[in-house]
């Protein structure tokens, strides 16, 4: 498998508008991997006829990249810089209600899984407080976020509405009456009005399709989201060829280490000691890093259940149980260029997303895992939905090593 960084840099206004069920369209916080997939199709069709490649002709490699059956995956693009990793924070990290956010700015931010699992386990409710006043509450914390040095940082970016009056096509003027606004993801950010720069990934399997891949991406142009015949969407694509590297292996150890230490350290509180490890499990967590779209006997579902999980990995483990799952859910649509109609609603599972499953037979999870963080779960996988992370790292922040 071929990995393809992009480094998009905005240079207009971009209207990456999120339609939701009774509700106007609102600007998205990140570039959807839906969107960067149409706008490379778009430019692909576009050449079509027009240059001798094979990236333009339809029934080519374009049926491979975009219609076949191991169709190129194309990830979000989420905010950030142009030399770190962005992810996004588990839905069971917290912090204080009164004073949230990363230190030092912040009162710092933490993770709750490992301790509410063991706490649950010992028959004791987990309730936590703000690290830095005992008697602060905490709340649940979102963001995007990336680490450096031991630094934890969050990305966003801000939006602004932008006023347009309507044309009258047949006289070229302001048309009477008609006045509305969009809101967009400004091209700049902070206090410096640097460019707004996003972080984005292709996986594309065969080795000479990518190569071709890259140097299309460099050579043309993109506008992504809407209004881009009113200037808008305008940005720069900058693609990398880099290796798939994977330490799977090594988030797992520290996981199931750090859970082991944990369960000890609760066993010594409550000095229970009928309540003995399971030694024959190995846990390991499935984190949403995008929306995921599930089903489970064609019923949307928000669960991603033991079945579910050996039927995306392709492995048969009677012993995979699911301990917790963390999630909750949404209505997503969009509009399809290539159609020119909306998109079905679909009811998602939000990124965030948090399942702790346990199995006897690890040797035959992780190669399984390690295809499914590349692969995704669920629906719709090439646009972006259902990226997934295994034992994210930030689970093994606890309360008293806020960060």
């Amino acid at each position: 498998m071929n990995k393809i960084e992009l480094t998009i840099t905005a240079e207009s206004p971009l209207a990456i508008g999120v339609k939701k069920p009774g509700s106007v369209s609102e600007a998205s916080d990140y570039i959807p991997g839906s969107v960067i997939r149409g706008a490379v199709a778009s430019v692909l069709l576009q050449q079509s006829g027009q240059e001798n490649q094979d990236l333009s002709q339809e029934g080519g490699d374009f049926q491979t990249l975009f219609l076949g059956d191991r169709a190129a995956i194309f990830h979000n693009a989420y905010p950030g810089t142009t030399d770190t990793e962005v992810l996004v924070i588990p839905t069971t990290a917290v912090s204080s209600k009164t004073k949230p956010g990363f230190k030092p700015k912040g009162n710092g931010v933490f993770d709750t899984l490992i301790d509410r699992f063991c706490a649950e386990q010992f028959g004791h409710p987990y309730d936590p407080n703000d690290p830095a006043d005992n008697e602060g509450r905490v709340e649940p914390y979102s963001a995007f976020f990336s680490q450096k040095k031991g630094q934890y940082q969050t990305h966003a970016v801000t939006k602004r509405l932008l006023t347009r009056v309507g044309i009258n096509r047949r006289r070229a003027t302001a048309q009477e009456q008609i006045l509305y606004s969009i809101e967009v993801l400004n091209e700049t950010q902070g206090k410096e009005n640097d460019p707004a720069i996003y972080r984005s990934k292709i996986y594309v399997e065969d080795d000479a399709l990518a190569k071709s891949l890259i140097g299309f991406i460099q050579k043309h142009h993109f506008r992504l989201g809407g209004a881009t015949s009113r200037g808008l969407g305008k940005v720069k694509i900058e693609p990398k060829a880099s290796n798939v590297k994977n330490n799977l292996n090594e988030r797992l150890a520290k996981f199931n280490q750090q859970l082991r230490q944990r369960w000890q350290t609760w066993n010594n509180i409550f000095g229970k000691k009928n309540q003995q490890w399971q030694d024959k499990h190995t846990y390991f967590t499935l984190d949403l890093q995008s929306d995921a779209i599930l089903t489970e006997d064609w019923l949307r579902t928000t669960v991603i259940s033991p079945a579910m999980l050996c039927d995306f990995a392709g492995v048969d483990d009677a012993s995979l149980e699911l301990c917790v799952a963390y999630s909750s859910y949404d209505y997503r649509s969009g509009w399809n260029s290539a159609w020119g109609r909306m998109k079905d609603i679909e009811l998602i599972t939000n990124k965030g997303g948090v399942y702790l499953f346990s199995t006897e037979n690890p040797k035959l999870w992780e190669p399984a895992l390690s295809k499914l963080e590349v692969s995704g779960v669920g629906d719709r996988t090439p646009e972006g939905f259902g990226q997934v992370l295994v034992c994210n790292p930030f689970h093994l922040v606890f309360r008293e090593n806020a960060v």
